[in-house]
């Protein structure tokens, strides 16, 4: 519960305050209460009630550092680097990933495995050619978070060895770690991201799925929206003028 209110306060804090949507990878501030400040070992935190906290831990800046979504990318028993990859794919750099084949083994359990860590189980399950192309592209993604635990704790050790978390992005960029990926998807990749965001935003205006023909669109409103720094509300302005926006019909009876 703590998990997603903090993470609704993130987003209503940055509409209210009609930030860039840049903030959403980058933001030092978090709002804890004294129970989910201890999760994060934020000190200095009491009480029940959320506040807004500056945070000097650049690990945890923005979306990327929040327990609900390091959870809901995670099993229930271990993290996923693959889940992980997939949403940054999908809801960040917005190219995601063909559906897996139905035929592939899922990642193996057990005393196979066991002492194994979540990178080397990955590798294995690599070796085979059907799957490495898929996931050439998310796991090291994935990986960049492997320092949060299923839950979003920190910790350096994984199956008594230190976590290795390196990565290198297919066109050759590599990272170490969540604050270097934040770094290159800010630096180079804040295109897409600001693509992606508008490109839901302006599901939720039409009420459909966009399609190949509002590309233009998109990234029309998105080129208005950047002298502006891409806030919010230059983004949305920029949806209500659109032209698939104007131009949209309701279904016939």
């Amino acid at each position: 519960e703590a998990f997603q209110k903090e993470t609704e306060l993130f987003f209503e804090n940055l509409m209210q305050e009609d930030g860039s949507v840049l903030e959403l990878l980058d933001a030092d501030y978090k709002f804890v209460n004294e129970r989910l400040a201890r999760h994060y070992q934020i000190p200095n935190v009491y009480g029940s009630d959320f506040r807004r906290v500056t945070m000097k831990d650049e690990a945890r800046r923005g979306i990327l550092g929040h327990g609900s979504l390091l959870t809901v990318t995670s099993y229930a028993n271990r993290t996923s680097p693959v889940l992980r990859g997939k949403w940054v794919l999908e809801n960040i750099l917005g190219t995601p990933p063909p559906p897996p084949p139905p035929d592939v083994p899922s990642l193996p359990e057990g005393k196979a495995v066991m002492g194994l860590s979540m990178r080397q189980r990955m590798e294995e399950h690599r070796k085979n050619p059907v799957c490495a192309s898929c996931h050439r592209l998310m796991d090291p993604l994935g990986f960049a978070l492997e320092n949060f635990d299923g839950t979003g704790s920190w910790r350096t050790i994984d199956a008594d060895a230190p976590i290795d978390a390196s990565g290198i992005l297919p066109d050759g960029t590599r990272f170490q770690g969540p604050v270097e990926l934040q770094r290159v998807l800010i630096e180079s990749k804040s295109e897409e991201f600001v693509n992606t965001v508008t490109e839901k935003l302006l599901t939720y205006a039409l009420g459909r799925g966009v399609e190949s023909y509002d590309a233009p669109a998109i990234r029309s409103i998105s080129r208005e929206a950047a002298p502006d720094d891409y806030r919010w509300s230059s983004l949305i302005l920029s949806i209500v003028k659109s032209t698939p926006f104007q131009m949209r019909r309701s279904e016939q009876p």
